[in-house]
């Protein structure tokens, strides 16, 4: 009998940072205006800062680390929607700048950040 080849299978989640102490504006981004759903941290972990947030079947977990530049890396987390254009008109409507994405098969996109400076993809697929 052969052991089973150990593999990847999934993603479990991915982590994004924002300052030390700005958990309450992220959570007014990601939590009010993406409408994420903020879920528990294990509570050996709550003294470190951030929080959790569950999306779709997998979780972003938001960090908190001090002296990164976010806003001049290309590094991102795209979310897939639908209602794309409602999603356009939110976030400028909430004073966020829209970057148009370069056009790719299969889907309608466009890009933001953060108020930290975390690029976002907003993703459809057609």
């Amino acid at each position: 009998m052969n052991p089973e080849k150990p593999r990847i299978i999934g993603l479990h989640h991915a982590q994004i940072t924002v300052p030390v102490g700005e958990e309450d504006r992220a959570r007014r981004f990601y939590c009010d205006l993406l409408d994420l759903t903020e879920i528990p941290k294990p509570e050996s972990l709550r003294g470190r800062g951030g929080f959790w947030l569950q999306v779709g079947d997998r979780q972003v977990h938001i960090g908190t680390e001090r002296g990164v530049d976010r806003s001049s890396t290309k590094a991102h987390l795209a979310y897939q929607v639908n209602g794309i254009e409602a999603w356009r008109e939110r976030l400028r409507a909430a004073g966020v700048a829209i970057e148009e994405s370069v056009p790719v098969d299969g889907a309608t996109r466009f890009e933001c950040r953060d108020p930290f400076g975390n690029r976002i993809e907003i993703i459809q697929l057609l």
